[in-house]
């Protein structure tokens, strides 16, 4: 699903608009119904003694527009409806006064706000209904629009926001800003970028997408520079099995993994890597773990050197629970320069693509000539601690995606910046989001499994972009598809692993 900035959306719409025999107030007719429905559904779930007042707070622009055809809506419904309009301007859009004259016929209770004398006091039970600015938002909300929204959070009555929660930008930071904090946020046809960042969880509610119609030629056509990951994107990637197909067709895979007393991070991608499907794997792990890995992955095999070329993988992961040693980075720079060296003989020969992880991440960050040495389409997957300590700490969430896109490119690597939605950034300045997952996720070893997933992908001679899109869907589904038979909180990562399974089960199914 492509992630359109504040602008393409507003192009989109005039798009259908004009290739559509359709006025640009009957699309907001459109849109405002659908809300309004979903509403309408939601009150009459709720059992109340007395009657839900709702409150519906406009601004003079199209998502103010929005509010009054809700109103009108609810309003021939039976419901008792009360509409706030915030004057901060003397006549509103077109199609915001077409509305209020249409709305007027039903002499609804219409109060206007000139400053905070005029603000409601709030009745309970109660809703509110949040339609004050929407997409088109291009600055910081002050004077009477910032004491509105304050009175508004204060009041702790729930929040419908139609858009977004009123204050919040579309596709740019506003950690700083004053914002609605809305209990449900109902918006149209595609997630806009501002519904995937961390910085926002406290304002978005429960997000609701409603399909409005709008032109699909436009979505076809237009680049976005983000998409956010879904089941057609994957069903695309994901290449079934042949019949005839044998080991050696799904590559050879190495792993260097665990130290003592983390041998577990060693077992735990070792698991993963062999149920993402990779033909075979080696583990490369310290001597005392190697009697540990032979009985519990049995279908591992195991060194405890590097004794061969490492090229004759064709992936390598390298990071679960190694620790931080001398002898460690010397490992991992010894692997660097023999591919690098590999490539200065011969340009042409195909690389074991790189799965950096946990410790081996740490080590870069300490060593930061690692990151010159990594070969291209190497994958890099941080947690922000891990980010952080690699690239420097960013102000915001948009700070932080704008920091790995760079990196990515200064490197010609993918990071993937692990968490709920996690970022891909890709070095021709493209990402993802990651649209699967939860927060039973949050357990330990859960990027072990991760990195033992990529590596398994990765050895299939997926390409590194494939693998990053791939490898967080799949992750994030089995710890979904865990979450049906358990809680968050007693979620494991190994049950991440035994459910990956029913994953590409899913993924595979027409």
């Amino acid at each position: 699903m492509k992630l359109f900035t504040a602008k393409q959306i507003k192009e989109w719409d005039d798009y259908t608009i004009h290739e559509t025999p359709m006025l640009s107030i009957e699309l907001m007719e459109l849109a405002a119904e659908k809300a309004s429905q979903w509403i309408i559904e939601q009150l009459s779930a709720i059992q109340h003694k007395d009657p839900i007042q709702i409150i519906i707070f406009c601004g003079k622009g199209n998502n103010g527009g929005d509010g009054l055809v809700i109103a009108r809506h609810l309003l021939l419904a039976k419901w008792a409806v009360k509409v706030y309009i915030l004057e901060t301007k003397k006549i509103g859009t077109p199609d915001f006064e077409s509305n209020l004259t249409q709305i007027k016929a039903l002499q609804p209770e219409i109060y206007l706000m000139n400053d905070g004398k005029d603000f409601p006091v709030f009745a309970h039970p109660s809703l509110l209904i949040d339609c004050l600015f929407g997409t088109g938002l291009n600055k910081s909300l002050s004077g009477i629009c910032a004491a509105l929204v304050e009175h508004i959070n204060e009041s702790k009555i729930p929040v419908i926001s139609i858009d977004l929660p009123s204050g919040m930008f579309a596709d740019k930071s506003s950690i700083t800003q004053p914002m609605i904090k809305a209990s449900y946020t109902l918006s149209f046809e595609n997630y806009k970028m501002a519904f995937l960042l961390p910085e926002n969880e406290n304002y978005l509610g429960e997000i609701k997408i409603l399909p409005i119609g709008l032109d699909t030629e436009f979505e076809k056509k237009t680049i976005a520079q983000f998409q956010l990951i879904d089941k057609p994107l994957i069903q695309k990637i994901y290449r079934p099995r042949k019949a005839f197909a044998h080991k050696g067709n799904f590559g050879h895979a190495l792993i260097m993994a665990g130290s003592h007393g983390k041998m577990g991070a060693a077992i735990l991608a070792a698991r993963a890597c062999l149920r993402a499907g990779v033909g075979l794997l080696t583990m490369e792990v310290p001597a005392i773990g190697n009697d540990i890995i032979q009985i519990t992955v049995p279908e591992a095999m195991v060194i405890t050197a590097i004794e061969e070329s490492v090229n004759k993988y064709n992936a390598i992961g390298i990071g679960p629970g190694i620790g931080t040693s001398a002898f460690v980075l010397v490992k991992i720079q010894n692997i660097l320069t023999s591919i690098q060296n590999r490539n200065t003989e011969n340009s042409s020969l195909n690389n074991p693509v790189l799965v950096l992880d946990a410790d081996a991440l740490n080590l870069c960050a300490a060593n930061p000539h690692l990151l010159e040495l990594l070969p291209p389409n190497s994958i890099l997957s941080p947690h922000v601690k891990e980010f952080e300590r690699l690239f420097g700490k960013s102000s915001n969430d948009w700070d932080r995606i704008n920091c790995a896109l760079k990196n990515s490119k200064k490197y010609h690597c993918y990071i993937i910046l692990k968490g709920h939605h996690s970022f891909i950034a890709c070095p021709d300045g493209t990402g993802y989001f990651n649209n699967t997952g939860n927060a039973g996720m949050a357990t330990a070893g859960s990027g072990d499994t991760l990195t033992g997933i990529l590596t398994g992908l990765a050895a299939q001679r997926y390409t590194s972009l494939e693998t990053c899109i791939l490898g967080v869907y799949l992750h994030g589904l089995a710890g979904d598809m865990v979450l049906k038979q358990q809680s968050m909180e007693s979620m494991l990562a190994g049950d991440i692993i035994d459910f990956l399974g029913q994953a590409y089960s899913s993924i595979s199914l027409e």
